[in-house]
């Protein structure tokens, strides 16, 4: 997951115009978001406050690498190593309940507590995550998938909440801008720190302990969270909740996903693949139809279906789901063909982390020089050209050739395509519904990424139906898949330079009446 520092540009919005509301009516009062002196506790709780907040970004992360670098290690258990689409499930389990949870889970962080929703997080996590290391002990690859989508929906409920607690905790300035940085820094070496530990329980003990470790770990932090956070934040809002909008939208998104990952493993010629499929694309229409005209407190504020949203959404959808193809498949190259060792495969994956951090700190500046839209297609650009290099790389060929290269590359599109959308779904978006841009991109991008994963596997598939079992059909197939990949990135280009000359025409139209009258504003 990429930087959030862009949410400080959102919350100034919010600050500003709390004080035009202060004489509203009561839901007006009850949306506002109180800001209590960052002094109010001691530094050092603060430290640890701040280190919590962390570790949900770190853990959610990690969750991530488990079944990425043990993929294999975990299909042996189950009997499915040679099942490319039940493999792929691993990891698009978690990505699908991440994703998909989200919006609910910031409305009821909104409606109960933050506080509340990030302790209960984090034990949900907790407890799923020991499950799913005793799923090992089974031989169902369904239940641990099951384990892996339950384990999934901890950090989809962390995750917007937190964001809510350090941005509703500290006032507007230089304090709040460096928790938020530190926040999103986190990310890239919380899947690097991740993949590290699970390479090392894989490799030398088993691979339940890196879920159990995590378990154990969530639980503590679920308890210390209780006394460390501070009590008084946010502001618990008098908004009803969408039910209709709810259970429709979540019910389409997880019938399409669900979909789109079984295909590879069972084929799409199976009849209920694709009625889930159709029934799945019907209810999503029904919950865009929900939140236009039925809903009176909209699940999605109704002007995400409008603007410049649908050219954001579509860009991050692109570029998240070819990185989901793009680090599946490194893993399995590494794995399958190179034989490399679980850990040279997760030390090699080191400088992601490096490059994501500089790219986080990086874009910060940049989006206050260059439009968006510029910020987003250049990411698109990064996202295509990692994928490229990685993808076309001659396998057996040294570290520091391409497979390096890619490893610089992709991060730069990872944290450079989620702070220009927060920041552009922001502008977008009413104040008392600022929250809601940065859980509507979480949605896109971790769904996007399960999404690509099953897109990817059935093209591996039929790709691979007929060819006899061996080194040559899985190299066949991982090339393929590769190639999807691309094609994912490069509709991400063409969406972002339409967005990208769409602006710009837009400002340039803006700026001319300014331009004819330069003394309108000083009669």
């Amino acid at each position: 997951m990429p930087a959030v520092s862009a949410v400080v540009e959102s919350m100034t919005s919010i600050d500003k115009a709390e004080p035009e509301k202060a004489n509203g009516d009561d839901q007006e009062v009850a949306c506002s978001i109180p800001q209590p002196p960052s002094d109010e506790i001691s530094t050092i709780r603060e430290l640890a406050f701040m280190f919590l907040m962390c570790m949900s970004q770190l853990l959610t992360q990690a969750g991530v690498a488990q079944t990425m670098v043990a993929a294999t290690k975990i299909g042996e258990s189950f009997h499915v190593a040679d099942k490319p689409g039940e493999v792929s499930w691993f990891a698009a389990a978690y990505s699908l309940t991440v994703g998909t949870f989200i919006l609910i889970s910031g409305r009821l962080g909104d409606m109960y507590g933050y506080k509340l929703m990030y302790v209960v997080g984090h034990a949900w996590f907790g407890v799923f995550s020991l499950v799913s290391g005793f799923s090992g002990f089974t031989t169902s690859a369904v239940f641990f998938d099951v384990c892996r989508a339950l384990q999934g929906m901890g950090p989809a409920i962390t995750m917007p909440n937190t964001q809510a607690i350090i941005a509703s905790y500290y006032p507007v300035g230089l304090r709040r801008n460096v928790c938020l940085g530190i926040f999103g820094a986190v990310a890239p070496g919380g899947f690097c720190f991740g993949a590290i530990f699970t390479a090392i329980f894989a490799q030398f003990s088993w691979w339940p302990w890196t879920f159990w470790t995590c378990g154990i770990v969530s639980i503590v932090l679920a308890a210390s969270s209780i006394l460390i956070v501070p009590k008084h934040i946010g502001n618990k809002q008098a908004k009803s909740f969408d039910w209709l909008g709810s259970v429709v939208g979540v019910s389409g998104l997880i019938l399409l996903n669900f979909a789109w990952n079984q295909g590879p493993n069972v084929g799409w010629e199976k009849v209920y693949v694709y009625v889930l499929l159709i029934v799945g694309i019907v209810m999503l229409v029904a919950f865009v139809y929900v939140e236009l005209h039925i809903a009176t407190d909209p699940l999605i504020p109704r002007v995400a279906f409008r603007g410049e949203t649908g050219f954001v959404l579509a860009c991050i959808g692109c570029g998240w789901s070819c990185f989901g193809v793009w680090l599946y498949y490194q893993y399995r190259v590494g794995d399958l063909i190179e034989h490399e060792s679980l850990i040279i495969q997760a030390v090699e994956f080191i400088p992601c982390g490096i490059v994501g951090v500089i790219a986080a700190i990086g874009t910060t500046f940049a989006l206050r020089k260059f439009p968006s839209s510029f910020i987003m297609l250049m990411s698109m650009i990064a996202f295509f050209s990692g994928i490229v290099v990685g993808g076309l790389r001659h396998w057996g060929q040294t570290y520091w050739g391409q497979h390096f290269v890619s490893n610089i590359l992709q991060p730069f599109g990872m944290d450079m395509s989620f702070p220009a959308g927060v920041i552009i779904l922001s502008a977008a978006f009413p104040p008392a519904q600022q929250g809601v841009a940065g859980s509507l991109v979480s949605t896109v991008v971790n769904y996007s990424i399960s999404i690509g994963l099953g897109i990817a596997g059935t093209v591996e598939y039929y790709k691979t139906k007929n060819m006899p079992e061996g080194l040559d059909r899985t190299k066949h197939g991982i090339r393929n898949a590769y190639y999807m990949g691309m094609g994912l990135a490069g509709l991400g280009v063409v969406v972002g330079a339409i967005f990208f000359v769409k602006q710009m025409i837009h400002r340039r139209r803006e700026s001319k009446p300014t331009e004819a009258t330069p003394d309108a504003e000083h009669p």
